[in-house]
């Protein structure tokens, strides 16, 4: 399947939004490509802006444009694509406008802060034929999510009606400072977007913003990407029907709001799903930080990120016949889409895809902070029969911004 419209050049014209952590761990990767041209950076904090500029020089030699409002830097022609690696809630409005400027996005997960985001950016990607791809880069980067698919769906387990989904998660707190003023440099007026005002707290901003439940859904949403895939991937799941949750930030000295105790139950179509979040790992695989157990009819497969286990009678087998390999292997995620930029073609985890994956993470938080088990009608992506939950589906934006 194509995107459609013209492909760039033999090099690809980049910009980078949001160049923090994650935003400059991509940026080192997209330069390790030498047909990325890196043209132009954009970040709400200088600090971020000088690191990036100096990895560019040392990278390519040349310095690239600077902004601090990515839509200036959406406005130049030059641009064929751009990195989007800012926080949860910045996420849409740079796709969307993204798209609607021509260009190609590579944008992190979870896609969006709500599910009415990702609606509406899939809505912009496909209306302007854009390549984008979701930056859960374990469904390319390692062989391991490939070979288990191949085996569920071979039936190495026999019929899988049960999947437990966990990650780790931190006994330590953040600490509890005192509200301030923001550091010189960073404009967190800016930063808070389509966010509530809030009084600017060191904690609120960079990478502990994902511990907030204005900007982001927790370790639970940072994580749900990346290792619910594969149970998605295998299994071809769409959207859960019903969900419900429990949890709790059980931390001392920390000013976080979201779980470090987290039990999520989903009801998919002939299948169950529980997803908790716990400092201890599963019995029997505390040393596993991360992980997916597929209950089978005829065995259990565990995997994480690298390496499946599978198990008959509680006891783990490795003589049973394995299906030859069927997917093709990556050239890595970061390189798929920028082949696809070129190609016209659909990446592996096209906005689409990445909608319907980050979806159910977000139902998860709604039931979570309605404290009910709340019932998902997907085909027209609302909850039913409760207007409250039913609201938290789409944010309302503060003043001055709106949904692109």
């Amino acid at each position: 399947m194509s995107a459609g419209l013209a492909a760039p050049n033999e090099r690809i014209n980049m910009g980078f939004i949001g160049v923090g952590g994650m935003g400059m761990n991509r940026l080192r990767g997209f330069l390790k490509h030498s047909d990325v041209n890196p043209v132009a950076v954009c970040d709400l904090d200088s600090r971020h802006v000088d690191q990036a500029v100096q990895t560019i020089k040392e990278g390519r030699n040349t310095g690239p444009q600077v902004y601090s409002d990515y839509r200036k830097l959406l406005a130049s022609k030059e641009i064929d694509a751009v990195c989007i690696a800012t926080p949860d809630h910045w996420h849409a409005l740079p796709t969307m406008q993204a798209c609607q400027a021509g260009k190609d996005v590579f944008v992190e997960k979870p896609l969006s802060y709500s599910i009415g985001e990702g609606r509406a950016m899939v809505k912009a990607a496909r209306a302007h034929q854009r390549v984008t791809q979701m930056g859960n880069h374990i469904h390319n980067d390692l062989p391991n999510y490939r070979r288990v698919v191949e085996l569920i769906q071979a039936g190495v387990v026999g019929k899988v009606n049960r999947v437990s989904v966990w990650k780790t998660s931190e006994l330590k707190g953040l600490g509890a400072p005192a509200d301030s003023k923001p550091p010189q440099g960073f404009d967190y007026d800016f930063w808070l977007g389509p966010a509530p005002v809030r009084a600017y707290n060191e904690n609120r901003s960079h990478f502990n913003y994902r511990y907030f439940w204005d900007y982001s859904g927790g370790m639970f949403i940072d994580f749900w990407c990346h290792i619910t895939d594969i149970v998605y991937w295998a299994l071809g799941l769409t959207a859960p029907k019903a969900i419900a949750a429990s949890g709790r930030r059980e931390l001392t000295d920390d000013n976080g709001e979201t779980p470090n105790f987290l039990e999520v139950q989903y009801e998919y179509p002939g299948l169950e799903m529980v997803w908790s979040l716990n400092p201890q790992g599963p019995p029997g695989l505390e040393n596993w930080s991360i992980g997916a157990a597929f209950q089978g009819t005829d065995g259990t497969l565990v995997t994480n990120y690298g390496e499946h286990k599978v198990f008959r009678k509680g006891k783990e087998v490795t003589d049973f016949p394995r299906p030859s390999p069927s997917i093709p292997d990556s050239p890595g995620h970061l390189r798929e889409f920028l082949d696809s930029v070129k190609s016209r073609k659909l990446t592996t985890c096209d906005i689409e895809y990445g909608h319907q994956l980050t979806k159910g993470g977000l139902l998860g938080n709604i039931a979570l902070r309605t404290g009910r088990r709340i019932h998902w009608d997907d085909a027209n992506e609302r909850i039913l029969g409760d207007k409250a939950a039913d609201k938290m589906v789409t944010r309302r934006y503060r003043k001055t911004w709106k949904m692109a």
